[in-house]
């Protein structure tokens, strides 16, 4: 497969994921800001995206589905704080300090996954984790939160 096919192949593919699913933020002021604007609560996600088992089972069976990614989009401010650890995945300095800065503030022990349901304010309503859940259970589990 020749360059231009693959460079249309993967502009395709992301743009149906921004059509289709929920918009992950990685700044935590764009995140407040939206979530101030559109009165939803922010749905932080602490994650190791190359080497946290939980993490990946989470993206799996929950964020990536359809399901999850129709309801965020509408309902929630999704906000990831990945800490990769393979050289090749390795986020800009500026990102690792700004996901260092959050874990400090709301996960301090350090959990993976850890998920922090909070409001425009940066206010945690609840706390969570990996669980064996479908996306619906999941869904009810985070809005039970917010509630």
């Amino acid at each position: 497969m020749n360059l231009k096919i693959k460079l249309l192949t993967i502009l395709f593919v992301a743009g149906l994921t921004s059509l289709f699913g929920q918009e992950w933020q990685t700044d935590f002021n764009t995140a407040q800001q939206i979530a101030q604007e559109k009165h939803r609560p922010i749905i932080l996600v602490f994650q190791g995206s190359d080497w946290c088992a939980p993490c990946i089972k989470l993206d799996r069976e929950v964020w990536s589905t359809d399901e999850f990614q129709k309801y965020a989009k509408d309902h929630y401010v999704m906000l990831q704080a990945d800490f990769p650890r393979k050289k090749q995945n390795a986020l800009p300095e500026d990102r690792a300090r700004a996901n260092a800065q959050l874990a400090e503030q709301y996960n301090k022990n350090g959990i993976f996954p850890f998920v922090v349901v909070m409001d425009a304010q940066g206010k945690v309503k609840g706390e969570t984790s990996y669980k064996k859940m479908n996306p619906k259970d999941y869904i009810q589990l985070l809005d039970s939160f917010t509630e």
